[in-house]
């Protein structure tokens, strides 16, 4: 679940104000008996878990003790994940949740607290808890005696809405307290000191770079953006939890590993080629994981708009859930070798491998060159790969209606390519590479709707071919497949115009700046 608060400073002087002007009608405060809470903090040697803004604790008398805290681009939003257990020894699921930034070293106890909460909870009418406020007294134990002590004061949003909690935290200030100089600041971190207050092993998401940024700059700041996307995502996955109305940590993660691999593809002359070739390698083992549960991922979603998409001529449900059963069982194999991967040692050493590629990659002299001079050389490469094609394969301007669908799969896998390469690049070459890459998104949206399409119908047969004696199925799956031929015809009839649009002389003009 996700866990949002905003954190204050208080003093001794402190009096909690009186919220209720900012009640809805009928609302009302409880003030609840003061709770002693005992927490112990879990973190490796070095505090990887604090440094990264992250938490495994365990606290006295909880119904689920054991509780980890992972942060999200969002500060003051975190994901807030508990389970129950024998107090020496923390489940291994929760374990599991943060191995990407402790990279497998043990975690032992590193700080205990004491605390004093008295907490105030804001009900409506209904008595639905809208928002929490507790007033904590911290004592910082070591060898069980009181090392230091503070007080704060943190807001919590549970049913109420974000400006709820607004109003809750200008009173807050209004009545002396104070937002902390370093931001959003978890009490083990306060506790644990300026050893946890480093920077995180893992480099933050790096800004855009600038327009006069050298070539490496501008590698360095694509290949920390795409490890990040992978790592941010890792405990996510674990959790199988959904990251949008329609998306999943799965799919984020092998977009990661596949920008990655591309990056690193379109930069060959900016980076080491042994390294790149061992690094593409290796996330390409950890893409195709992801792959197997993506694609049953994308399947379920897809069956159920097929056979919904036509309410004048409804399937057979009992054919319809006998395929998603069929799905649903694929789609869970490939999640358990999936979680089986992310816990061994191959994947242990994929991280390590990671952290040192995102903290410096591996460049070559050409890097230091300005990008400006060097980039779009390099992105005339799989641009001409999709316009143009090659001697096996046709170019997107030249895709005839009635080719193979291994052919339009084959433009997809270059318009892929094409794309993510000139996203990269969008922020330094500026606004002519980032509207070709919007305009290639449209491409790529239409290429990745066939390849679905194509995909979905042979699925939809190859299931029905398992069980040929039941013939209700066998129809179903017919019927299924001329949909999806349909959704295929479509795409390739729309597609004309969305590669007229995306090449454009007017966006592809500096591509062939000393091409010819």
């Amino acid at each position: 679940m996700l866990e949002e608060e905003r954190k204050f400073e208080v003093d001794a002087r402190f009096a909690m104000p009186d919220l209720t002007p900012h009640l809805p009608a009928g609302g009302r405060i409880i003030a609840r008996p003061p709770l002693r809470l005992r927490a112990t903090y879990y973190d490796t040697a070095d505090l990887r878990l604090a440094r990264a803004g992250a938490s495994l604790r365990h606290r006295r008398g909880d119904d689920e003790p054991w509780t980890v805290k992972l942060p999200t681009a969002t500060p003051g939003v975190r994901h807030e994940i508990s389970r129950s257990g024998p107090a020496a020894q923390p489940p291994q699921f929760l374990l599991d949740l943060v191995l990407a930034l402790t990279r497998g070293a043990p975690v032992a106890p590193v700080g205990s607290l004491s605390t004093v909460r008295r907490a105030y909870q804001l009900l409506d009418a209904d008595d639905q808890m809208l928002v929490e406020v507790v007033d904590d007294a911290v004592s910082v134990l070591h060898d069980r005696r009181v090392r230091q002590t503070f007080r704060e004061v943190e807001a919590e949003r549970k049913g109420g809405g974000r400006k709820l909690l607004g109003h809750v935290s200008k009173a807050l200030l209004a009545a002396g307290a104070r937002m902390g100089t370093d931001g959003f600041v978890p009490k083990h971190v306060r506790a644990l000191g300026e050893e946890a207050r480093q920077a995180p092993d893992w480099p933050a998401a790096p800004g855009r770079p600038g327009r006069k940024a050298s070539a490496g700059e501008v590698v360095t700041t694509a290949v920390q953006r795409d490890i990040a996307r992978i790592i941010s995502h890792d405990p996510l996955v674990r959790l199988r939890a959904p990251v949008g109305d329609d998306d999943t940590a799965v799919h984020q993660m092998r977009v990661g590993c596949r920008r990655l691999r591309s990056d690193l593809r379109t930069f060959d002359v900016l980076v080491k080629r042994r390294w790149a070739r061992a690094l593409r390698d290796e996330v390409g083992w950890l893409a195709r994981l992801l792959g197997a549960a993506r694609d049953a991922e994308v399947l379920r979603a897809r069956l159920r708009r097929t056979a919904e998409a036509d309410t004048l001529a409804t399937l057979d449900a009992a054919a319809v859930a006998r395929i998603d059963a069929d799905l649903a069982a694929r789609h869970e194999e490939a999640l358990t070798r999936l979680d089986e991967a992310m816990r061994g040692p191959r994947y242990l050493t994929l991280l390590e491998t990671l952290l040192a590629a995102a903290r410096a990659p591996q460049l070559t002299d050409r890097a230091t060159e300005p990008a400006a001079v060097v980039l779009p050389h390099l992105i005339y490469k799989p641009w001409h790969r999709l316009a143009a094609g090659s001697r096996h394969d046709p170019g997107a301007g030249d895709l005839d209606p009635a080719a193979r669908d291994e052919v339009w799969h084959a433009v997809r896998i270059h318009g892929k390519r094409a794309r993510y390469a000139t996203d990269a690049v969008a922020d330094v070459l500026g606004g002519r590479a980032g509207d070709l890459a919007a305009a290639l998104g449209s491409v790529q949206d239409l290429l990745g709707e066939h390849q679905d399409a194509v995909l979905a119908g042979e699925s939809w047969l190859a299931i029905a071919d398992g069980d040929p004696d039941d013939h209700v199925l066998a129809v179903t799956a017919g019927r299924l497949f001329e949909r999806e031929r349909a959704a295929v015809r479509a795409a390739r009839t729309a597609f004309p115009g969305a590669w007229r649009r995306a090449s454009r002389r007017r966006l592809t003009r500096w591509l062939y700046e000393g091409h010819g």
